[in-house]
């Protein structure tokens, strides 16, 4: 038995290194926790790892989770755990025992250098699970290419060795002799202080079932098994096969909603992201064949997020997408061909149609990991009635057991930036349990090899060009490239992958760097933008400048838009590769900008999201400056009374300002505007005004929470405002609970106003569930009133389904229509007619409400244009703020030090506003514990012997960092400087400079893309 010596206290268990393990891990790392990541599977990385693109961007998948995975590998704090299982966890919150159950890999990761021979000379095969028994693997493998750590695995199965006491090539064979067949299973006490439950997810479909035909016909898939189908490192190398015949599916339909919505088998919640994912498999297969159909047979189509609607556009508009409305019953299989046929009704024909399709996929729901349950059964944890882990709403990490949180799909089903935001939110809570390392016990930082001095050195520059599975080698020739790279000047290496962010190759480019003495390195493969940190890491760790660093973007730039013509993607990709070469030869070594960190916060916006971030941050220990611009603190929550699962907002915000206003670490100022902010991560200076009195805040971070606005009907959205019986959702609500309105004995509710049109694309997220909890309360009210609900898609997703059933059983009366024939209300004096085409019956219906009730969206808060502006930050076209990354930084700003929560973010439900600022809060402190931090040095510079003192610079830059000194010369200062360049290009006398980006440097990258 071995135990483990850290302090108990500061240490954190992950069980589950997926996508909400891993960023929980990240989060907990930078607060300098020693932090234990173990997962069941040789490799992190998750569910996420198998999918191959991600809506709605279609980005790579693997492109964007292999940073994460590798800067989790890399981290001093982070100790990962493959091939783990926890078997019980004893103590209380600060001092928990997990006790760990190892299975041996049977090669040592310490010695092993994933050369893959070993893998390459077994000669046993057996069906590959991970591609979901498509195709085989052999006994000794490597999960996927980009696992971590890269280090096969010998399952014991069907090892010739280990069943039938015979064979030992891989031991034989190994250069390293790294294969350890004699290892045996270990037991392992961690002392911990707070675990992190984030199992994640598998399909509730499973092929014993015979689902549609799943397991019997073998051109009936699972969602995530065609995943896989669809993957460059899948099975069929991104190219879908049928499973019988091999050949190319030119007629696909989609399922919707397996084992999701289905009360008969006990399943009656919805799994939120079969919808959206079926359509980005549908775009995929039409991209791959042009002349290909996709169908998707759904009930309500559930497209609830960020651009998703417009996605659903897009595949319809662009992709040509057909989408059937119907409840399927039965998929056959035509016996000569391995077609599969569905039979369904034509809700636009009035006839049953029978059509065949080469290839069925079930969009299957999900369910918690199965491996998961015995430990959860053993801590005792209240779970629903589906599995999964009940939690607070009102702390919605926190489970039923102190000391022990839950992120990701653990605890609901829910879309990526939705499981990354709760994990950072358990991160949030365990930090505030724990508090912070004391200075004395602080982990020592990360050092780099010193970098070489290249001073005088000729340019010796390695190119690696990256295939990124099919994203780019689907398109480019990759080895074309690489051999037109090496004939470029100062060209001394080039080498190509198929996946450049892997730990394979970061090792592979750091080995070439010493063996070429290589002092530049340009990288030809997907985006700056979610790479370059990476690779720049990678110089680093080699002993080189990372800003010796150079990126030629040949997927967005090439592959992507050219698609259609692969000779001028390639020839394209070659004019990239040769101005980057270019411009790299010219790249002089420089440092970042170290900042030292001011240990307090900045939080805009005092409603629930904004009190509950500055809590989290006070109770670590922070010092927290809270704005709000109304008198009271609450914000939307006193305008509503209670949500769909019963919470009392009012009281919840309440007790929050009540905490608020007496916590020592917090400074309230209510009735408080921001007037300006300047500075960068680490150090901001705010200028604040209250009563009329400016004066000015220091933070390191600051939070905007700023909240929304209910639509405001204008008077022809139903005659709003003119007739008395026409009110939204919150006046319905307000007068049933004070009593103001008696509840009518008819009612008519109508969706999506303000939502979901030219104007305003965007979905609200919460009117659907508005709608559903109201008709509920009427019911309930007068069971014998009629309440008729119109919509287009009810959106009741994840457990809210279970009300959305509950209306039903009451008697409410759901009318679908079209957005294109919208019901018709029809004023008489006091009353009102309501004509609705229903599709169901094929009639016009005609009610005559008491009420008429406006389900009103959610608009972004008047005057955050303002605020954006004074910080830099980006808008979505409906106006609400822009993150950094739509799925892996759903809370942080491109601008370094800034985060967002709530409906600053977009339309949220109070769990969801609540998890965001925790979320926002850990990544707030993963800042403000520092004591400095490092951001770019590529700054503005003054050539002091030029200037003019003309005030161009200051007069132009957007930011106020120029002044003019005693000397009367311009002066920028490096910290404050933002890098946009404005002041370079304004400067008449050619006196200001621009680090990384030189006149020589952009002339040399022009040059070479131009000859």
């Amino acid at each position: 038995m071995e135990t483990t010596k850290s302090s108990a206290s500061h240490s954190v268990l992950i069980l589950g290194a997926g996508i909400a393990g891993m960023q929980a891990a990240l989060d907990l790392a930078a607060m300098d926790y020693n932090v234990y990541l173990l997962d069941r599977s040789p490799s992190i990385g998750g569910n996420m790892a198998r999918l191959d693109k991600t809506f709605p961007t279609n980005d790579c998948s693997t492109c964007m989770i292999a940073p994460r995975m590798v800067a989790a590998a890399r981290h001093p704090n982070i100790h990962i755990l493959t091939l783990a299982e926890c078997m019980g966890i004893e103590g209380e919150p600060g001092a928990f025992t997990a006790g760990i159950h190892l299975q041996p890999r049977y090669v040592d990761a310490q010695t092993c250098i994933s050369c893959g021979l070993c893998v390459e000379k077994c000669p046993k095969k057996t069906a590959n699970e991970y591609n979901a028994g498509l195709d085989q693997r052999k006994a000794i493998h490597f999960l996927f290419p980009q696992a971590i750590p890269l280090v096969p695995t010998i399952d014991t199965q069907c090892c010739l060795y280990f069943q039938k006491g015979k064979c030992r090539i891989c031991e034989k064979l190994c250069p390293v002799q790294a294969v350890r067949l004699q290892d045996k299973p270990r037991e392992l006490d961690l002392s911990v202080g707070a675990v992190i439950l984030a199992a994640g997810f598998e399909l509730g479909l499973v092929p014993q079932a015979g689902e549609y035909g799943h397991g019997r016909y073998p051109n009936v898939v699972a969602n995530l098994e065609f995943e896989r189908m669809l993957s460059a490192a899948g099975p069929f190398g991104g190219h879908p096969r049928r499973p019988s015949d091999g050949k190319k599916p030119r007629n696909v339909a989609w399922i919707q909603c397996v084992a999701s919505r289905d009360s008969a088998r006990k399943r009656n919640f919805c799994s939120s992201v079969c919808c959206m994912a079926a359509v980005k498999q549908a775009i995929l297969v039409r991209e791959h064949d042009p002349e290909s159909r996709a169908t998707v047979f759904y009930m309500d189509i559930r497209a609830h997020g960020k651009d998703f609607d417009r996605y659903i556009l897009r595949a319809i508009d662009q992709y040509g997408l057909r989408f059937v409305r119907s409840m399927l019953s039965q998929v056959m299989q035509n016996p000569q061909n391995g077609d599969l046929i569905i039979e369904y009704y034509d809700r636009s024909s009035l006839e049953q149609r029978r059509e065949e399709f080469d290839l069925v996929v079930l969009s299957a729901g999900f369910q918690p990991s199965e491996s998961i349950g015995p430990l959860l059964r053993t801590l005792g944890l209240q779970r629903n009635s589906y599995g999964f882990v009940e939690s607070d709403p009102e702390d919605p990490t926190h489970t039923s057991r102190p000391g022990i949180y839950v992120c990701g799909v653990l605890d609901g089903p829910k879309d990526i930036p939705e499981a990354v935001s709760s994990a950072s939110a358990a991160a949030a809570g365990v930090a505030a349990l724990l508090g912070h390392r004391p200075a004395e016990h602080e982990s020592v930082p990360r050092e780099h090899p010193r970098a070489r001095d290249t001073a005088g050195d000729p340019p010796c520059i390695g190119v690696f060009v990256c295939h990124c599975g099919k994203n780019i080698a689907g398109v480019i020739d990759v080895q074309t490239v690489r051999e037109y790279a090496k004939g470029l000047p100062h060209v001394v290496a080039v080498e190509d992958f198929m996946f450049t962010c892997s730990t394979r190759t970061q090792q592979r480019m750091q080995e070439l760097i010493d063996e070429q003495r290589l002092n530049r390195v340009v990288v030809a493969a997907c985006s700056p933008r979610t790479h370059e940190p990476l690779f720049q890491e990678t110089l680093q760790a080699a002993g080189v400048n990372k800003h010796f660093f150079e990126m030629a973007n040949i997927r967005d730039q090439c592959a992507w838009v050219h698609g259609s013509d692969p000779q001028a993607a390639t020839d394209k990709a070659k004019d990239l590769v040769r101005a980057a070469v270019s411009r790299a030869a010219l790249l002089e070594p420089f440092e970042d900008v170290a900042t030292p960190v001011v240990p307090a916060a900045l939080i805009v916006g005092g409603g629930l999201a904004g009190m509950t971030a500055a809590l989290n941050l006070a109770d670590q220990g922070l010092r927290v400056h809270l704005l709000e611009k109304e008198e009271e603190l609450g914000g939307m929550a006193r305008r509503i009374r209670r949500t769909l699962e019963g919470v009392s907002l009012r009281r919840l915000a309440e007790r929050l300002a009540l905490r608020v206003r007496s916590h020592r670490n917090i400074s309230l100022l209510t009735a408080t505007t921001i007037q300006d902010i300047s500075g960068n991560a680490g150090r901001f200076k705010a200028i604040v005004q209250q009563n009329g009195e400016a004066f000015s805040l220091e933070c390191g971070a600051v939070i905007l929470a700023t909240g929304g606005a209910p639509y405001q009907p204008a008077t022809d959205d139903y005659g709003y405002g003119k007739h008395p019986r026409v009110i939204t959702q919150l006046q319905l609500e307000e007068g049933l609970v004070t009593g103001t309105i008696d509840a009518p004995q008819t009612t008519v509710m109508i969706q999506c106003i303000g939502s979901r049109n030219d104007e305003f694309p965007l979905c609200s997220r919460v009117c659907c569930a508005a709608a559903v909890k109201n008709g509920i309360l009427l019911m309930e009210k007068n069971p014998a009133a009629s309440v008729y609900i119109l919509y287009r898609d009810v959106r009741t997703f994840g457990f809210k389904e279970e009300y959305y059933r509950k209306a039903r059983d009451l008697g409410v009366i759901f009318v679908k229509f079209d957005p294109q024939s919208p019901p018709e209300v029809v004023p008489d004096g006091d009353a009102l007619q309501v004509r609705v085409f229903d599709p169901a019956s094929q009639m016009i219906l005609e009610i005559d409400p008491d009420l008429f009730v406006l389900s009103v969206g959610i608009r972004p808060q008047p005057g955050i244009e303002r605020l954006g502006k004074i910080l830099k930050l980006p808008f979505m076209q409906e106006g609400f703020f822009m993150e950094a990354h739509p799925k892996l930084s759903p809370l942080d700003f491109s601008r370094p030090g800034a985060f967002v929560c709530g409906l600053a973010h977009s339309p949220r439900f109070v769990e969801e506003s609540i998890t965001q600022a925790l979320g926002a809060a850990a990544r707030a402190s993963g800042l403000l514990w520092k004591k400095q931090v490092f951001s770019s040095g590529v700054v503005a510079e003054v050539k002091r012997e030029l200037c003019s003192a003309c005030l161009a610079c200051v007069n132009i830059c957007p930011y106020q960092v120029p002044y003019i000194d005693r000397e009367n010369v311009s002066v920028i200062d490096a910290e404050a400087c933002q890098g946009c360049g404005i002041c370079v290009a304004e400067c008449p006398a050619g006196a200001i400079t621009f680090r990384h980006y030189t006149d020589d440097q952009i002339l040399a990258q022009i040059e070479g893309l131009t000859h």
